[in-house]
């Protein structure tokens, strides 16, 4: 008896896969690029530090609640709303899959995306088999609001990223206003506000009661700590919620997950977040400062989260010099309007010190190279200097 895999099993797979989903490219995590030798994980936007609980459970033996109660009244308590506009997901990422599985049909309709932004819409739709139409932010990362208009009536969908990723920004709420108003007879409009703890009043969810084609999705995993949870949330109108919960897996949250999320939502864990994000902006104050030293910086762009997008000429040097170091952190160049562009995740200190140390330690490196490369005085005057560029 042999474990090998015979090629008439890997045939079968290429014989009845998707045509869409052989040619499609998956969505890279930070997992996914993180490399052995990484020591220190700047390049997902996690909380820094370590968040370890104890809970007693029992009745394992049963199926969790298809809502857990305390979960889904916490975070409706926490965002001000009803329980009812309110479905607990596996992260926001089952949100946004749900949200193309319930409104899209395969084949026929079309999500709209504002890049650069968040890679997960598109990959969900190609996996549903909707189309994506490309509307990109204006050069300063807002929405075009002229070409969203030439879009009305095609789309299904509309998602915006606020604050958005990879950039960092916060989305006009004007234009958010207008779009909505363009979209309100024939699209959802689709605020993903995965960062939002780290600048709350820029949250859209008071227009929840104003706009019923408006759908917000939150996650626990940036300001509450808690990635390695997924546990998301997408509010909305109780009928939007009412489609969805019709298409969403009968038990989308292990008991588990479920006991540890109603403990994040208490009011005194609330609290707590709310300080850690506190100390997070003066963490991410020091990144700017010492960012803004470094003599390679094209340019280092405003953020309203828990990371920094910033441009350098020496992007890929810089880049494998840190992961050399053990640091990871994201390259983002391969997005519209970001060449050259890296992203840093705000640590711990001690993260944040390991990535000074290795860009220090990159920056001796290329002055050393630079030096070598210096012109040696001719012995002629016929002989040409010769300079290399790093």
């Amino acid at each position: 008896m042999t474990n090998k895999i015979s090629k008439s099993n890997t045939s079968i797979c290429q014989k009845l896969v998707r045509s869409d989903v052989a040619t499609m490219t998956a969505y890279q995590s930070a997992r996914r690029e993180t490399t052995l030798s990484s020591q220190c994980w700047l390049n997902a936007n996690e909380a820094g530090g370590n968040r370890q609980l104890q809970i007693a459970l029992s009745q394992l033996n049963r199926y969790p609640d298809f809502q857990p109660k305390a979960v889904v009244e916490g975070y409706a308590d926490y965002a001000g709303l009803e329980a009812e506009q309110v479905l607990a997901t596996r992260g926001a990422d089952e949100g946004i899959e749900l949200l193309i599985r319930t409104f899209c049909d395969s084949g026929k309709d079309n999500i709209l995306i504002c890049p650069p932004t968040y890679g997960m819409y598109k990959v969900s739709a190609v996996s549903h088999g909707a189309g994506i139409v490309e509307v990109p932010l204006n050069s300063d990362f807002q929405l075009n609001i002229n070409a969203l208009t030439k879009q009305v009536g095609n789309v299904k969908l509309v998602f915006i990223c606020s604050p958005n990723n990879p950039t960092g920004n916060v989305i006009n709420r004007a234009d958010i206003i207008d779009t909505l108003n363009l979209f309100k007879d024939s699209a959802l409009v689709v605020l993903d506000e995965a960062y939002i703890e780290f600048c709350e009043q820029f949250t859209v969810t008071d227009l929840l009661a104003s706009y019923p084609n408006l759908v917000v999705l939150r996650t626990l995993s940036k300001g509450f700590a808690y990635a390695g949870l997924r546990c998301g949330f997408t509010l909305a109108s109780p009928d939007i919620i009412a489609m969805m919960s019709k298409i969403i897996a009968p038990y989308p949250l292990s008991q588990p997950v479920a006991e540890i999320a109603a403990m994040a939502l208490t009011k005194q864990e609330i609290r707590k977040m709310r300080q850690r994000v506190l100390q997070c902006n003066e963490l991410k104050q020091h990144v700017i400062e010492f960012l803004n030293k470094q003599p390679w910086l094209e340019a280092l762009y405003e953020s309203k989260t828990n990371f920094l997008l910033f441009k350098t000429a020496l992007k890929q040097p810089l880049f494998d010099a840190l992961v050399a170091s053990g640091v990871m952190i994201r390259d983002q160049s391969s997005q519209p309007q970001l060449e050259n562009c890296l992203r840093v995740s705000i640590g711990t200190d001690d993260e944040l010190a390991a990535f000074y140390d290795a860009v220090n330690q990159f920056n001796v490196y290329v002055k050393s190279k630079r030096q070598q490369a210096q012109p040696v005085k001719a012995e002629t005057s016929n002989t040409k200097q010769a300079r290399t560029k790093y």
